[in-house]
């Protein structure tokens, strides 16, 4: 089975496409990097040539609202056509738990086009919609810098490492073609403060993280059930402590500069 992953290089793609050549599989890592632009089709009939399924981890270069709409419709559109002219068999693309929840913000809205965009396409597909990932935690603290604290909303949320989120992707190109939307979360619930507050507190960050209920996630009011997925989830194994433990491992340096503005 040839797979073509699309993003191969980044966070996620990069452990898809190693994980599915473990199991046996003829994968392509394709991104600009290799040459292949989804934009523009620069090499997409090239790498999608004989393929049998397309997993689609393409991130946006920015997340202004603007920017997200067009790269994700634009990318979706030049796949999907491609896709159908090389008579490719499954489409798995990767979005957000919660992103029909989150229109106050560009890039969720974003998200959802694309999504549209695959269900209303002539390829057989599956959608997975992952919880925020563990390793995003950093970047949720950074939105929601006030001075030299963290205001966050006490919301549940339940997140994921990015590993785990690769392994379910993996699972599923090798799957037939669901027609259909699937969450997937991590094991446990938190409260979107306490776990940021975790996080800070291992790298060695000093500021402080202040739970209020009247913060913006993002540019979105934040209920109990915003972050969480369905009534029928997948879920990821890697426990948040654990995650942690390898996390502080692999950046030793991380205590040293967190805090610097």
């Amino acid at each position: 089975m040839k797979i073509v992953v699309m993003g191969g290089s980044g966070l996620v793609g990069a452990s898809v496409a190693e994980l599915l050549s473990k199991q046996g599989c003829e994968v392509v890592a394709a991104s600009r990097r290799t040459g292949v632009d989804a934009i523009s089709g620069a090499g997409l009939a090239q790498v999608l040539s004989g393929a049998d399924v397309v997993v689609d981890v393409l991130n946006s270069p920015a997340f202004d609202d603007d920017v997200a709409l067009e790269f994700f419709c634009a990318s979706t559109d030049q796949l999907l056509a491609q896709e159908r002219f090389a008579g490719v068999g499954h489409h798995v693309a990767l979005s957000i738990v919660g992103a029909e929840r989150l229109s106050g913000n560009g890039y969720f809205r974003a998200k959802l086009a694309q999504e549209r965009q695959v269900r209303a396409g002539c390829v057989p597909y599956t959608l997975l919609r992952a919880t925020q990932f563990f390793e995003f935690l950093g970047a949720i603290a950074d939105a929601g810098r006030v001075g030299d604290d963290v205001r966050l909303a006490p919301a549940r949320i339940q997140p994921i490492a990015a590993r785990d989120v690769a392994v379910a992707l993996s699972q599923l190109a090798c799957a037939k073609p669901e027609d259909a939307t699937i969450e997937l979360a991590g094991p446990d619930p938190y409260r979107l403060d306490t776990i940021v507050g975790a996080f800070l507190s291992a790298s060695g960050d000093e500021r402080r993280v202040i739970a209020d209920p009247n913060a913006l996630y993002f540019g979105t009011a934040l209920s109990d059930e915003t972050l969480m997925a369905g009534d029928v989830p997948r879920f990821g194994h890697t426990e948040f402590d654990a995650w942690l433990r390898r996390w502080t491992r692999e950046h030793p340096s991380a205590a040293e500069t967190a805090h610097l503005p």
